[in-house]
């Protein structure tokens, strides 16, 4: 299918190049769509060009329109306003590129690349649930897999499984400690749920312990011979600010869950055999919140195996400089990005996570030979990040130049943050349901489901819920901190995944009465109504939206993609008759105007991994 900006923007080169004796760059040459406000399909931008002419913005855009309608087969008028000139796209064209896009199964798939592309997202800690923070990280990390899929590169969705450390025998100890061997079967919780419980009963149990320790001698000592940090404070600040210090030097839970951290890495075989049945609830109940949200992998690492990765890149690095060490620790200086020295390996000797990550970054490079690989994190991790990718680039890994940080922000709901020990985490299954509860009330009152049957309904409760869900936070800019609004994001009007679902289950309902066979139909329509043209414009351009949200790994534009495409079918139906047409030729236009549309998106919602329901 042919591209008209690109067309527009040769002729214009080829055309002004001809009539001032110039030689323009195509890069010089400005064409985007043309204001609402304004009359014409697309606009180029004179100004660049007055200087070559030696004329005046308004007359290089009369010369320059004249030449192109004269030039260009597709181009049928023009409009010049002061500099900026606006180009009519003559409707046969648009006729043409409607007939291509309606006849191609692949459309939006762009050319098939070389490169193997790894995201890794999700990454969670097998001592909790999956919380309303993980799920803007999954979400993002399968869009993004999705578009860059799309846009005809192998990808490989991975995720690295935080299955050991001291977080991970909280755990364990509470349970250990206070589970009278209760189980998720004996109790009938999800298992990352149970084992959740136990890291809050942990924090809860060291909460009382820290409390009584502050009316204690060891307390006034402690506070008598602060360390130079505290010296500032008085006793009641220093008791608030002295809680992790106290967990490493007094406390007797922390003790015993460090101790219990020395033995797993002593492969001690009984800690062992209760983090492998933990860690086991916890990765069954994970699976369950994924199937829920329609994610899997490719591959899961977990750190248990990868922590220790590393070590021969660490001593290659040594070897040729690039680190330096003191007594065990090993580190490197970043004053050069902005950083500071970042530690490697701990003066005990101990792995960090900049140990394991260069060490899992190469593993991947021996599993996939993956010249790219995106990370979706958090934006509080963005100075590790940059010390890592500047590590592997030091150290000239293969891979180094194609490693991106898809830093987000956080999300949190209109009552404000989360804290995980104190266990006020809104957890993913807890605010998926809650959606599905929203969805069921609002269709149940419109009462528009009474025929089907109770599973179909629940299936788009589903589809509605989870659309509403998933369109709502990656409609956002990865980058931006959001709110999520469970009520806002079920709304049937503006910028929602309902909204658009909408536009869709209108088109079906539309299909089943014109052409409930799908037959091919033959039409002569030689005029276009202004909102039909805008709706072939939209379709043609969503591989091009495609090619840039997988440059920029930013799943919003896609969304934004959808909501225009939905908006504007919204406007046709409204103006627009289908089943009473003025005509026989202007029905199977609109039908397949309206099949086409459907068709593109749902390729479009799949992208941010959304289900179309048939009916809502």
């Amino acid at each position: 299918m042919s591209n008209i900006i690109s067309e527009i923007q040769a002729a214009t080169v080829e055309v002004v190049n001809d009539l001032y004796s110039a030689k323009l760059d195509l890069a010089k040459v400005n064409v985007s769509a043309t204001r609402k406000d304004m009359e014409g399909d697309y606009t180029i931008v004179v100004f660049p060009f007055t200087k070559m002419a030696g004329k005046k913005p308004e007359e290089v855009g009369e010369e320059l329109g004249a030449k192109l309608v004269e030039a260009h087969p597709h181009i049928s008028g023009y409009n010049v306003i002061k500099g900026f000139l606006n180009l009519s796209v003559a409707d046969d064209y648009w006729l043409s590129v409607l007939g291509d896009i309606a006849a191609d199964a692949d459309f939006g798939k762009n050319e098939k690349k070389e490169d193997t592309v790894v995201v890794e997202f999700s990454s969670p800690n097998t001592n909790k649930p999956l919380h309303l923070g993980h799920i803007r990280n999954i979400l993002l990390g399968w869009s993004v897999s999705k578009i860059l899929q799309a846009d005809g590169y192998e990808v490989k969705k991975v995720q690295i499984v935080n299955d050991r450390g001291i977080a991970i025998c909280r755990s364990m100890l509470a349970w250990q400690k206070f589970g009278n061997g209760e189980t998720p079967e004996s109790t009938g919780m999800k298992g990352d749920h149970f084992v959740g419980k136990y890291y809050v009963k942990f924090a809860s149990e060291f909460s009382k312990e820290y409390e009584a320790w502050q009316s204690t001698p060891a307390a006034d000592e402690a506070f008598e011979n602060r360390e130079k940090k505290y010296q500032a404070l008085d006793k009641t600040a220093f008791i608030k600010e002295y809680k992790n210090d106290y967990f490493n030097t007094h406390s007797a839970l922390g003790a015993e869950a460090k101790a219990m951290l020395i033995a797993w890495e002593a492969e001690d075989p009984e800690v062992r055999a209760l983090w492998k049945k933990m860690n086991g609830w916890v990765l069954s109940g994970f699976d369950q919140t994924y199937k829920t949200l329609g994610v899997d992998f490719t591959k899961l690492y977990f750190e248990s195996d990868t922590y220790l990765l590393g070590k021969d890149m660490i001593a290659d690095g040594l070897a040729k400089n690039i680190l330096t060490q003191e007594d065990k620790r090993v580190m490197i200086d970043l004053e050069n990005i902005g950083l500071a020295t970042k530690t490697i390996i701990k003066s005990d000797g101990t792995s960090t996570y900049t140990s394991q990550d260069l060490g899992t970054a190469q593993l991947r490079w021996d599993d996939f030979a993956a010249k790219k690989m995106i990370y979706v994190v958090g934006d509080e991790q963005i100075a590790h990040f940059q010390g890592v990718f500047e590590i592997l680039k030091r150290m000239k890994a293969p891979y180094a130049d194609g490693l991106f940080h898809l830093a987000y922000g956080m999300v949190d709901l209109p009552t404000g943050r989360m804290k995980s020990r104190e266990g006020t985490v809104v957890d993913a299954d807890d605010l998926v349901n809650e959606v599905k509860s929203l969805a069921r009330t609002n269709l149940t009152e419109r009462g528009e489901l009474e025929v089907l049957t109770a599973e179909e309904k629940e299936d788009i409760v589903h589809r509605i819920a989870l659309g509403a869900l998933k369109y709502y936070i990656l409609k956002v800019n990865p980058t931006r901190r959001m709110v999520f609004n469970p009520e806002e994001s079920l709304d049937m009007q503006g910028d929602t995944g309902p909204y658009i679902q909408n536009a869709y289950v209108r088109i079906q309902s539309i299909l089943r009465k014109a052409n409930p066979d799908g037959a091919a139909l033959t039409y002569s329509y030689p005029s276009l109504a202004p909102v039909e043209k805008n709706l072939i414009m939209l379709l043609s351009s969503y591989p091009s939206v495609i090619a840039s949200a997988a440059a920029k790994y930013d799943p919003s534009e896609v969304a934004a993609f959808c909501y225009a495409l939905g908006k504007t079918f919204h406007k046709f139906y409204h103006d627009m008759s289908i089943m009473k047409a003025e005509s026989e030729d202007a029905k199977n236009f609109r039908i397949v105007l309206a099949t086409t549309v459907g068709k593109v998106l749902a390729k479009g919602m799949d992208l941010v991994g959304i289900e179309m329901p048939e009916r809502m």
